[in-house]
């Protein structure tokens, strides 16, 4: 069975050979041992905290398989960005410009660069292995963090974003950052992203433009990226999309993927999940228990700390689990669970 819980110490090594896996493909996760340490430290040290208003906490989750011990996969949560570490974004916008004497009216669309994302939160670091990369998987460890973020949600600001990885060829090449990028900054796309993932931000304030660009000056194959995912991220996005997340025009600005946001009250998960105190049943329920007709289910316990989140059949009109799900969820007697329905 496969259990989302909080990154641990004891999972540097497995989040090193996940790095290692995603290459250049996650700028959120590096493949740099103390990068990876600290996210666990400071997992640890949020989970320890009181928290009444979305501060500077980032909470990460991996997906573990307990029958094999492996880690399959990791996704994150940041409280809000932009307040210690600027967030940049190029924001997709429009400038006018008309000749009353040639009777002419340029209508250009126009990158600007901006910080207009601080003090959201932000869905981060969703990667799951390659050979566990299936549906089930990845809406579980992706929808787990929104049920413990619906449990503590004063942990979280009242907007939130989630950047979806742009365009690239076979070659990991990116059209966008050839046609603009790579003419600031003296370095690979796949440095710019490292640097990023260690919060090393200054380089972009000091050497990208900050007046607008006339996407017209940009190369065809560029123009033709900008706002569009990675084709295997889709089902991604497809997820964030049905939980509300919705494009708004901003991009990265290395690789013109889009960045998706929402309320974060009005997210499927966060609206429509519940609380239940579910009964004991010391065996698997039998077939004929009357289950919805989507009985699969996220069930999570209410713990900060101690999060465990599982996909299960559930009832929600007579709502009980197993013993080895009990333990799974480490609950104890009296125990509530917040469940939401699989898509």
């Amino acid at each position: 069975m496969k259990v989302v819980r909080p990154i641990e110490y004891r999972d540097l090594s497995a989040l090193e050979a996940l790095a290692s896996s995603a290459r250049d493909s996650m700028t959120t996760l590096p493949a740099n041992r103390d990068h990876l340490a600290e996210l666990i430290c400071k997992t640890h040290d949020s989970l320890s905290q009181n928290v009444e208003s979305a501060r500077e906490e980032s909470y990460h989750f991996v997906l573990e398989d307990l029958d094999s011990g492996e880690i399959l996969g990791i996704s994150g949560i940041i409280a809000t960005v932009g307040l210690s570490v600027p967030f940049y974004n190029f924001r997709v916008d429009e400038d006018v410009h008309a000749s009353e004497t040639l009777n002419t009216i340029n209508r250009m669309t126009v990158l600007k660069l901006c910080q207009d994302y601080t003090g959201y939160s932000s869905l981060c670091t969703l990667f799951i292995s390659q050979k566990h990369d299936s549906w089930s998987n990845l809406q579980l460890l992706s929808r787990a963090r929104l049920l413990f973020m619906a449990e503590h949600r004063d942990r979280f600001a009242d907007r939130i974003l989630a950047e979806i990885q742009g365009v690239v060829d076979e070659n990991n090449r990116s059209a966008f950052w050839d046609s603009l990028g790579s003419h600031f900054l003296p370095m690979a796309m796949s440095k710019a992203n490292y640097l990023t993932g260690l919060q090393e931000k200054n380089f972009i304030a000091d050497l990208m433009p900050r007046y607008p660009i006339y996407t017209r000056l940009l190369a065809k194959q560029a123009r033709a990226v900008i706002g569009e995912p990675r084709p295997d991220r889709e089902p991604v996005f497809h997820i964030l999309e049905r939980e509300g997340f919705n494009y708004q025009g901003y991009v990265d600005i290395f690789d013109a993927g889009p960045t998706l946001e929402a309320g974060t009250d009005r997210l499927t998960t966060l609206r429509d999940s519940q609380i239940y105190q579910p009964d004991l049943h010391i065996n698997s329920p039998e077939p004929e228990t009357a289950y919805t007709q989507n009985n699969d289910y996220l069930v999570a316990n209410t713990s900060t700390r101690s999060f465990r989140c599982i996909s299960t059949a559930f009832n929600p009109q007579a709502p009980a689990l197993t013993q080895k799900e009990t333990d799974l969820l480490q609950l104890g007697g009296g125990d509530p669970v917040r469940v939401a329905a699989s898509y």
